[in-house]
């Protein structure tokens, strides 16, 4: 369906599938004001839920059915009255934290999605509400009053239905963003209380928890005298340099430095084996599931460490989302990073 046919279904108080969620853009600092709330943000996946008069409709952030993945989310919303539109995250638990990996495998579970549902159960935590029970828009409805709505609506809905935590305290924002990240938070989003809920458009803000460590370059994209994007690792106990994640491009000045120290990769240096990585890299490692095709990159002499910014999503043994690119460190030494732990450490989180 065209955007202009979905705007005129809105205008004429009908909200047609799929829609096209609120976003947010990226904030360097939380901002303080006095018509300014804060909600975690939560690392799942982004859903809105359409509960129809016939069944549930799960739709992705990119418009994509997920119905058939989370049979334990669309019994919960099915307790909830028909014409009811919900915005919220999937999100699994696991062992006190939520688990990215166990929402991706609903999607290639296929006959064992019941099994898996069963011993991972999925949660929806809500943060806002479209239309309401009898299916009236709430889109040009301030933020504060849908979710009063939305706290109503979940008073007695099943367990698996939460509504997600708001605070105006920048001392409870302070808190989640050093001890929540533990449970998986990712930092927090910021809406004004008066704002309407704009499909599509960037009206809210968002603050992702970062920490400062080291990696090793064993790779780049683009050449070595101008690289453009740096592919990272650290050696795990037995000494392996591993891949564990991509850079975001670099700026101008970060290139010309970095290519000051970037050598080309000496075979014999690694007793005529190569590089411990294949070329090109698997989609799968450079987590390219949007565009599944192999990245081509450049290996090099893993030689120099760098200083990188990283956020929480730290999943089987890799940063999930690409980090940030700081500084090279001349002064330290590879075996100076620290080594890549096991799958329940996760040396990332806050302390």
């Amino acid at each position: 369906m065209s955007p202009a046919r979905r705007r005129a279904g809105a205008a004429a108080g009908v909200l047609w599938r799929p829609v096209a969620p609120m976003l947010a853009v990226s904030v360097d600092a939380v901002p303080e004001g006095p018509d300014l709330v804060y909600e975690p943000k939560w690392d799942g996946w982004r859903a809105i839920a359409f509960r129809e008069a016939d069944g549930v409709y799960l739709q992705s952030r990119a418009g994509r059915n997920l119905t058939p993945y989370f049979p334990d989310i669309t019994r919960a919303v099915r307790a909830l009255p028909p014409g009811v539109v919900l915005d919220g995250e999937l999100v699994v638990w696991q062992r006190g934290r939520t688990n990215f990996a166990l929402l991706q495998r609903r999607v290639t579970a296929g006959r064992g999605t019941l099994q898996l549902a069963a011993r991972h159960p999925a949660h929806y935590v809500l943060f806002d509400l479209l239309a309401d029970a009898s299916g009236q828009l709430l889109l040009d409805t301030p933020l504060v009053e849908r979710r009063a709505q939305l706290a109503c609506l979940l008073a007695d809905a099943p367990a698996q239905l939460t509504l997600t935590p708001q605070t105006d305290d920048m001392a409870e924002v302070g808190q989640w963003l050093t001890t929540w990240t533990a449970a998986g938070i990712e930092g927090v989003v910021i809406k004004r209380r008066a704002g309407r809920y704009t499909p599509g458009r960037r009206g809210w803000g968002k603050f992702r928890t970062r920490v400062t460590t080291e990696a090793i370059v064993g790779g780049v994209t683009g050449s070595i005298s101008n690289p453009d994007t740096v592919l990272l690792g650290r050696f795990d106990r037995r000494g392996r340099l591993r891949y564990t994640g991509r850079t975001h491009p670099l700026g101008t000045p970060q290139r010309l430095e970095l290519a000051t120290l970037l050598s080309p990769l000496i075979l014999p240096h690694w007793h005529a084996v190569g590089h411990p990585w294949p070329d090109p890299l698997p989609a799968s490692w450079s987590g390219q599931f949007d565009r599944p095709e192999p990245l081509r990159y450049v290996q090099v002499q893993p030689t120099v460490v760098a200083d990188i910014k990283v956020d929480t999503s730290f999943e089987h043994q890799r940063w999930r989302h690409r980090v940030q690119y700081a500084r090279p460190r001349p002064d330290l030494s590879v075996y100076d990073v620290p080594l890549l732990l096991g799958e329940e450490e996760n040396p990332f989180t806050m302390p």
